[in-house]
Parts: C-alpha cells; structure tokens; sequence
C-alpha cells in the first residue's frame, strides 16, 4: 500500500488561491490514478478531483469545475490540487488518495493520505 502525505493547507480568502500538495512514499505511484477529496465539518467526505497515472486524464466535481486544477510529477512523487477563486464553502479537510484506476480513485480509493486543513474566510 502506497503511503501519501499532504501539505500545503491553511487558511485563505474568498476570491484567492492555494495550493495542496501530495507526496507518495515511492516511485511506483507513477502506476496510480491519484485524488483529492475534502470533507467539511457535519458532512460526507466528498469527490474532488483525478488524474490518470500518466495525467493524461482528469475530472473534476462540479462544485470546483473551472476554479481547480489538478495535477501530478511522476518523477517527484507529486500530486498537486491548484485552488484558485476560493469560496467559504471550500472549507473541509482535503484529503489525497491513490487507486489502480480512475474510476477506483474516484469512489473507493485504496490509499488515503491524513488530510490538511483548508479554511477560507470570506
């Protein structure tokens, strides 16, 4: 099971930017399909956004279509989710994941980082 690490949370205005990391714990996540989910306080953890192994592929939730952009480094073990036009609303703990494929990525993912804060102020 692959070992994943994000960084990168914190707190943010409404209309500004941050950016997530995700570092995986070996070279072999260039074979993963990665994520993001977020979970914000009282509700389900929530689908953000995949990338293919090889990014070659991405979706995206509707709430984030447009504002997010997700992206990987396979030669540095790194997975980034840009956030750019932030809400209030996007405030949850965001989450990383990996799984074989996209589909398993985006439902039921097999790896999960420890998640990192966001909070954005309006």
């Amino acid at each position: 099971q692959i070992q994943l690490v994000e960084s990168g949370g914190g707190l943010g205005q409404a209309g500004g930017s941050l950016r997530l990391s995700c570092a995986a714990s070996r070279r072999t996540s260039s074979i993963y399909a990665m994520g993001w989910f977020r979970q914000a306080p009282w509700k389900e953890r929530e689908f953000v956004a995949a990338i293919a192994w090889n990014g070659a592929a991405t979706s995206y939730a509707n709430s984030v279509k447009g504002r997010f952009t997700i992206s990987r480094v396979n030669d540095e073990n790194t997975m980034y989710l840009q956030m750019n036009s932030l809400k209030p609303e996007d405030t949850a703990v965001y989450y990383c994941a990996a799984g074989g494929t996209m589909r398993v990525v985006s439902t039921t993912p097999e790896s999960w980082g420890q998640g990192t804060q966001v909070t954005v102020s309006s």
